[in-house]
């Protein structure tokens, strides 16, 4: 099926549900409630929590490798052999 065609269905029952008074609106602490069921049950997988965590660290170091890799790209344009305000080739680098 079109995934319009299926979006524009559930709209129209969602709407429906509504209108009867069979669509449950959580409030916060039913939010809060099932959440924490949720946690809890999602954090008895040891294996999924692991999976969990070392994407998380594969992310941040992904994310240090990239920020140290711009940070060496900016001191290259400041740094290196080049003429200084007088005019004269400076052979010394910033680090």
């Amino acid at each position: 099926m079109d995934p319009e065609r299926q979006r524009e269905i559930a709209r129209k029952g969602g709407r429906a549900a509504h209108r009867s008074g069979n669509a449950h609106q959580f409030d916060s602490e039913e939010a809060r409630e099932a959440g924490r069921k949720g946690g809890e049950a999602v954090s008895q997988d040891r294996r999924h929590m692991a999976r969990i965590g070392a994407r998380g660290g594969e992310a941040r170091g992904a994310n240090r490798r990239q920020q140290a890799s711009a940070d060496d790209t900016r001191d290259g344009e400041d740094a290196g052999a080049g003429p200084d305000d007088t005019g004269e080739v400076s052979s010394m680098r910033r680090h």
